[in-house]
């Protein structure tokens, strides 16, 4: 398989490396980065569990040849936390006991994350909507959705 060159900016730090073209962004995290809060879970889109967040859009990684990151800005589960600080949202989900198993957890705070980015103010009809794509067998979701809510209304206190 031909091997390609891709550089990106992921988590604030720019990374240039050199591997097959058929890989996927899921496996260059994983797999060379050492970046494992994005999951595999269903491998075909699905369920969410390797969401990250590419060019302010969440994505699933499973389903991102690497050559389609060329140039991209990642942000995954890893680069919320600033240190030891959590991020809001990260702190809300576990105030709020949206985190079960944890599985599906980096997925859906990626998904969270991405909203808030692109709507400070997101209603819980928008909430459903952006983390429709991230199965949870554990939550029922209400804890999940609440701990957004109260993440957005943090941060716009803030502003």
């Amino acid at each position: 398989m031909k091997e390609i060159s891709v550089q990106f900016k992921i988590n604030g730090q720019q990374v240039k490396l050199k591997t097959r073209a058929n890989r996927r962004l899921l496996d260059v995290l994983r797999e060379d980065l050492g970046l494992t809060g994005a999951k595999e879970g269903c491998s075909v889109g699905e369920c969410g569990a390797c969401t990250v967040v590419l060019n302010g859009q969440a994505v699933h990684s499973c389903l991102i040849l690497i050559g389609q990151a060329d140039g991209a800005e990642i942000t995954t589960v890893e680069g919320l936390a600033k240190g030891q600080e959590l991020h809001p949202l990260q702190k809300n989900f576990l105030e709020h006991g949206a985190v079960q198993c944890g599985f599906c957890i980096p997925g859906m705070l990626m998904s969270s994350y991405a909203l808030l980015q692109e709507n400070p103010k997101p209603d819980e009809e928008t909430i459903k909507e952006t983390i429709a794509g991230n199965l949870c067998r554990c939550t029922g979701y209400k804890q999940i959705i609440e701990a957004v809510e109260v993440t957005a209304q943090e941060l716009n206190e803030e502003k």
